[in-house]
């Protein structure tokens, strides 16, 4: 990388500019891609006077969303589970409003946003509130939070940005068994143990592809074996408890030993041809997530075989039925069981203010006994007699 005319500006082999500079004692630093030398001067000039005015009293420098949807990524990677999300909405965002001031950002400027995500994009409106909110979110930061090196706070006042209500929101579809059966027969051995795993455990998506041996503890007075999932991998940040019935845990059993840190991981194929130079494969790789091809497809299959099975056609749930409908089905099942609501919150790793923060062996008795009760002859008739309804 070399450096240009201008100090503090670099430029590489392909053409994009590095700022890398000191001033007054601040380290202004960035990557702005393959822009003009020109554009780049612009954008340091402006961080310098920011600068500049941070330093003088009664003055409120210029900060742009970019800028601050980037202290928010910096400030909250290790404290939001779902991080990556956000920076995947704050990337959506950024062509609209990431060089506009924060006093620049509201209904009226994302409004262009909101109608190309709906109308090109074809988005649904869940997706867009959820941007929003992330909106709301750094504005409101900046405007209570965030202050300038003179005091003053990023944004003199946060404005109310909109979010409009989805009534056309999809709602949850727990499965019936006959379901489960037709859709968990099209998923390949793995991907078929991950959802029989979530199924019956309530736990989220990238709690199971996460899922590692270290966080398995044995609990001898019930010959039982739980995981307890750190607050860190976790989307209400507390310690997850998960309980294992008799079917989760036989996956448990079918998975051990199959990798040395995840409990569910991809298999790598050997290569056919040993090389001495080739560089060494991992026994296996750790999965992103469970809303993959193999899920997909298997539920096109099974929404095609449902007919023929079942003598009718699929639900529109069915066809598109999603990982997380798992979670709710565990949930119905566990109602239809009638497991107390409070027990209930637990299993599902509800944040209420009466979950504890450690179990007793009697605690544990209660969860065991409640996940295993659970059973194909508790079914659902009022959810059947709706669908057919439907």
């Amino acid at each position: 990388m070399g450096r240009t005319k201008t100090s503090g500006i670099w430029t590489d082999a392909t053409g994009s500019k590095t700022i890398d500079k000191r001033f007054a004692g601040e380290r202004i630093y960035a990557r702005l891609g393959p822009i003009s030398h020109e554009g780049a001067e612009r954008w340091l000039a402006s961080q310098i006077q920011r600068i500049r005015l941070a330093r003088e009293g009664g003055t409120r420098p210029r900060v742009t969303f970019r800028e601050a949807a980037a202290k928010y990524l910096r400030d909250f990677q290790e404290k939001i589970a779902t991080i990556d999300v956000a920076a995947w909405h704050i990337e959506a965002l950024d062509p609209w409003i990431g060089d506009r001031s924060l006093e620049e950002v509201h209904d009226e400027t994302l409004r262009p946003f909101k109608e190309h995500r709906l109308n090109v994009d074809k988005v649904s409106l869940t997706t867009v509130n959820r941007a929003f909110e992330i909106v709301r979110r750094i504005l409101n930061l900046a405007a209570r939070v965030w202050r300038h090196p003179n005091g003053m706070t990023w944004l003199q006042t946060a404005p109310l940005i909109t979010v409009e209500r989805n009534r056309a929101a999809r709602k949850a579809y727990p499965l019936s068994w006959e379901e489960q059966d037709l859709l968990f027969a099209e998923l390949p051995e793995l991907n078929r143990a991950m959802a029989t795993f979530k199924v019956n455990t309530g736990t989220r998506d990238q709690e199971v592809c996460s899922l590692r041996w270290s966080w398995e503890l044995k609990v001898e007075a019930l010959d039982a074996n739980v995981f307890v999932i750190p607050g860190e991998f976790v989307k209400n940040r507390e310690d997850r408890l998960v309980v294992l019935n008799n079917e989760a845990r036989d996956v448990v059993k079918q998975m051990r030993g199959r990798h040395s840190t995840y409990v569910f991981a991809y298999q790598r194929p050997r290569t056919r041809s040993p090389d001495v130079y080739a560089k060494p494969q991992k026994a296996a790789r750790e999965i992103e997530t469970m809303n993959n091809t193999a899920w997909q497809n298997a539920r096109k299959r099974a929404a095609q075989k449902h007919r023929e099975k079942l003598g009718r056609d699929a639900p529109w749930g069915f066809a598109h039925v999603r990982i997380h409908d798992l979670k709710h089905t565990f949930g119905r099942r566990l109602r239809a069981a009638a497991v107390p609501e409070e027990t209930r919150a637990v299993l599902l790793g509800h944040k209420t203010r009466s979950m504890p923060t450690h179990y007793s062996v009697a605690e544990l008795a209660e969860l065991l006994a409640a996940v295993n009760r659970i059973d194909r002859s508790l079914a659902t008739p009022a959810i059947t007699l709706l669908r057919a309804a439907a």
